[in-house]
């Protein structure tokens, strides 16, 4: 194939600049909308990308236009060679974060701060310890809550993400809110996604709508403000007037943002997803393993990707659950 200049633009003219890199399909929680209750199958470690092989990886893109690179999991901390895969990845021009459960991250505070990773996203999905429990099958919440504000008090950004789910913990919309209070976080709240072994359904999903409604009949309509939103931010962002930290929506169900996504993902086992939702990938490891160049497979994996969430486009198919078994579980895509 005929390889143009930008093989990060699409044929909507998006350029993806932001590359999400799963370090592990392992985690030390068992999230039931992340993993599957009988827990997934693991790809063999030889088939996972080793510390230099993501480095080498992770550099074709940032040499092709990537200027932000988060790392995800599973739970990325837990793989044993972290810090040396942070040292390398931090000597690129980018922009680098993390998402992580919380649960072990207060080991990790000083080469976070070293490799100047200014921004964490948190993963949080209630204040309520035995909620925490029921949620995560694990009872880590005193932990994972006390790192917050050991982070906070270190100086990072704080981003907490909550997975809002009907009847589970969508009661806690305003305790979070008062969260931002005295606390320097911006708390997004995401609406439940459906993947391979999560048991969604769009009546588990709580709406941009249905949020907004509650912060209707908790504050006055001039207290809740408006914030701009970033260049291809996934959140509509909001403040309670006077309160120390803000709160975003992200709406990819009911209110998808597809138009301005820069987004690609690359799986612990070194394949390529265009897009969340795709059901397809595209195998970057064994060519770059045969030593070929895996720059046309890029370009050709971004130039497919949909216009909108892996091309379902509509609310029937992505109410169909056979639309999403063919995708891979969220913990197996990284987050």
């Amino acid at each position: 194939m005929k390889q143009t200049q930008n093989i990060l633009a699409d044929t909507f003219g998006r350029t993806h600049n932001y590359l999400r890199i799963s370090l592990t399909e392992r985690c030390n929680l068992r999230c039931s909308y992340c993993m599957p209750m009988d827990g997934v199958p693991l790809t063999p470690k030889p088939h996972l990308m080793t510390g230099e092989e993501l480095f080498e990886i992770a550099k074709l893109f940032v040499d092709a236009g990537v200027n932000k690179i988060r790392l995800t999991g599973g739970e990325p901390l837990i793989r044993k060679d972290f810090p040396e895969i942070l040292t390398h990845l931090s000597t690129l021009p980018v922009s680098l974060s993390i998402t992580s459960n919380g649960v072990n991250i207060d080991r990790h505070i000083a080469i976070l701060k070293s490799h100047h990773v200014s921004t964490i996203n948190l993963s949080l999905d209630t204040l309520d310890a035995i909620k925490f429990k029921k949620i995560t099958f694990r009872d880590y919440f005193e932990k994972v809550y006390a790192n917050i504000f050991k982070l906070i008090d270190a100086g990072f950004k704080i981003k907490i993400n909550v997975v809002l789910m009907k009847g589970i913990n969508d009661n806690e919309i305003n305790d979070f809110i008062e969260f931002t209070k005295n606390h320097p976080v911006n708390v997004r709240f995401i609406e439940f996604m459906p993947f391979d072994g999560n048991n969604w359904n769009r009546e588990k999903t709580v709406s941009l709508k249905d949020i907004l409604h509650r912060l209707d009949t908790a504050f006055a309509k001039a207290e809740i403000l408006r914030l701009p939103d970033a260049p291809n931010d996934t959140a509509k962002n909001y403040k309670i007037a006077g309160y120390t930290g803000e709160f975003g929506i992200i709406s990819t169900v009911t209110n998808p943002f597809c138009d301005s996504c820069n987004r690609i993902r690359l799986t612990a086992n070194g394949q390529l997803k265009n897009c969340l939702f795709s059901t397809t990938e595209s195998d970057l490891l064994t060519p770059f393993r045969e030593g070929k160049d895996i720059k046309p497979i890029i370009q050709k994996a971004v130039l497919g990707k949909h216009a909108m969430r892996g091309g379902l486009s509509t609310p029937e198919q992505f109410n169909d659950p056979k639309e999403h078994s063919d995708n891979r579980s969220m913990i197996r895509i990284g987050g």
